[in-house]
Parts: structure tokens; sequence; C-alpha cells
């Protein structure tokens, strides 16, 4: 599978703007939402090859938008990074059940990053 078209999800301007330059000096087309609710309302149309997304965040979190999103025919295929600033144990086993492809502790490491979009590629 190819990545070219990566959406973030995050409530923080800040993570959103450092994800997306991170990205985007890697080649890669970013697009930005900030809340679990836009992204399973727009996964669809942007068509991301990939989506980064918060796990903590207002509203729909991204435990629940990822379970959406991979119970959803139209968007279950699209691979789910769940990200957060307290990532435990508990979290990653969560986030498989719920069909992530993968987590990264805040604020990601580009190296880490890049690593785990190679395995999905």
């Amino acid at each position: 599978m190819e990545i070219n078209k990566i959406l973030i999800v995050d409530d923080s301007a800040t993570d959103r703007f450092y994800l997306k330059e991170l990205l985007e000096s890697e080649g890669y087309k970013v697009v930005a939402l900030e809340s679990g609710e836009s992204c399973v309302e727009n996964a669809a149309t942007i068509s991301p090859d990939l989506i980064i997304m918060d796990i903590i965040m207002t509203g729909l979190t991204g435990f629940q938008a990822t379970r959406s999103l991979t119970k959803d025919p139209v968007t279950t295929k699209i691979p789910v990074i769940l990200c957060s600033g307290k990532l435990q144990v508990t979290d990653q086993a969560w986030a498989e059940k719920m069909g992530a492809k993968g987590c990264l502790l805040k604020p990601v490491q580009k190296a880490d990053l890049k690593a785990l979009i190679s395995k999905l590629k």
C-alpha cells in the first residue's frame, strides 16, 4: 500500500502543526482536523492513505473514532495510528482492539513515525 496523503487528527493546534511539518518534510500531503467527530464525518471524503490520531480529545476520543472508522465499510481499510502523551500498555492493547495499526508516544519522534509508516506500506 502506498501512503501519500495523511490525515492528522488532534485537538492541540501545536501537535497538529508539529506533525504536519514533520510529515510534509518527508514529502507527504497532509490534511489536519481537530476532532474525532470531524474525522469520522470527513474521512471518506478526504480519502487519506493513513490517519494519525490523538487518543485523548474532547468529544469523540481517538479510540471511539478509530472504532467508528474500522466498522464503516467505506473507511475500514484506512489504517489508523494512535498517539498520546500518556501511553500505557493497556492503551496499546485497547488501540489494537479498536482496530488501530499502532501507537506512538507524544511528542512523536520522526524515526518512530517513519518506522511505523514503513511497516504499513
